[in-house]
């Protein structure tokens, strides 16, 4: 479990390696804005008929909704019956609802860092989006959905691998950052926003982005997965985070997604993966960007607020009350933790430890400087 800032974030990768520990934590970040590209026609049958795939289950997501929200920054929300949201598409998944939601969530050890923290926070402030700031929600008994539009998947590279990442043979991959990437094709602009991703066979042909293949089941009415975080820190102003958990269901085996101590957004069914079946034996926190060094130059996508970590306080991106969950099912402050920045003078991470904030780093940079060409 952590807390992060809710600037505009792209941020690198930070690895920490525990044993054992049933929790892994993903924090969000935003796409850079996609470049202006000149689009060619499908070449292939199989391109079409994946766009018009997406169209399709798009109008029927239409077709199904009972309320539909407009997002002042542009977004419009479908309220989804639960039932119908694309997860339930899948074979193992159809003609079924959402689970239950488990009785049993990790406990706080000892009072430790961070275990007082969410008590003072409510869900209307525990995690904002845009679409919802005004008040807005979808009713009981369904899921928003964000609207895909056909500018998204065609500002993809192909419809085919729409919502996925690339694969490791098409993007240059840092040694260090176990291929992990955010395409900037995704959204198409720069909004910090709340996204998910899965795969069980390092992102060749499983997995993908929120809720564009059948995965990941929502439960929560109220969040909207891959719709912007609003409001956002401002540098050197007032800062906004917000705390994540996802952790194993030690009956059911399903892996959920938590805000803090609060509710719980939705679940990876347990038959999509292998190796977490059991249990993970690898944590990483941090975040992501793309590099496919435009103009043979490193890439001048910001992570964290742009600026980086020795700036500290106020001014640099930061995760805090660092933890995991163990195999008893409670949550313990993060041991070991190795730092990485794969390119210091583009983006680097310091870290550190007070009662406050427990396990806490700061990461970030600008990209693309004099010191990183």
């Amino acid at each position: 479990m952590a807390s992060s800032s809710c600037g505009r974030k792209d941020p690198i990768v930070i690895a920490s390696l525990v044993p054992f520990l049933l929790i892994l934590l993903v924090s969000s970040s935003a796409a850079a804005s996609a470049s202006a590209k000149k689009k060619v026609p499908f070449r292939a049958g199989d391109e079409r008929d994946a766009y018009r795939r997406i169209m399709a289950r798009m109008a029927r997501m239409e077709k199904d909704c009972n309320k539909t929200i407009q997002s002042p920054d542009g977004d419009i929300i479908h309220c989804v019956p639960s039932h119908r949201q694309p997860a339930f598409d899948h074979p193992k998944l159809r003609g079924q609802k959402p689970e239950e939601e488990p009785v049993e969530r990790p406990r706080f050890v000892n009072g430790g860092a961070g275990a007082g923290q969410e008590e003072e926070d409510q869900e209307g402030v525990l995690f904002r989006q845009a679409w919802s700031d005004g008040g807005e929600r979808c009713p009981e008994g369904t899921v928003p959905v964000r609207r895909t539009t056909a500018r998204d998947v065609l500002r993809a590279s192909s419809p085919r691998r729409f919502g996925m990442k690339p694969r490791a043979s098409n993007v240059r991959r840092d040694s260090t950052s176990s291929g992990h990437e955010v395409s900037p094709e995704l959204n198409g602009d720069s909004n910090p926003r709340f996204f998910t991703y899965w795969t069980t066979d390092a992102y060749q042909e499983t997995g993908c982005y929120n809720l564009h293949c059948s995965g990941f089941v929502q439960t929560n009415n109220r969040i909207a997965i891959g719709a912007a975080i609003s409001p956002t820190s401002v540098y050197n102003g007032r800062q906004f985070d917000i705390s994540l958990l996802i952790w194993k269901d030690p009956h059911r085996g399903n892996w959920w997604l938590q805000l803090g101590s609060g509710p719980l957004v939705g679940y990876w069914p347990s038959f999509l993966f292998t190796h977490l079946g059991g249990h993970a034996n690898m944590v990483q926190f941090g975040g992501e960007v793309v590099n496919t060094r435009p103009s043979g130059s490193h890439t001048p996508t910001q992570m964290g607020s742009g600026h980086f970590p020795r700036e500290g306080s106020n001014r640099a991106a930061y995760f805090r009350n660092v933890q995991v969950v163990d195999g008893d099912n409670s949550l313990v402050p993060a041991a070991a933790l190795r730092l990485v920045a794969d390119h210091p003078g583009c983006y680097d991470i310091r870290g550190g430890y007070n009662r406050a904030w427990g396990n806490y780093f700061y990461y970030g940079g600008p990209g693309r400087n004099v010191h990183c060409p």
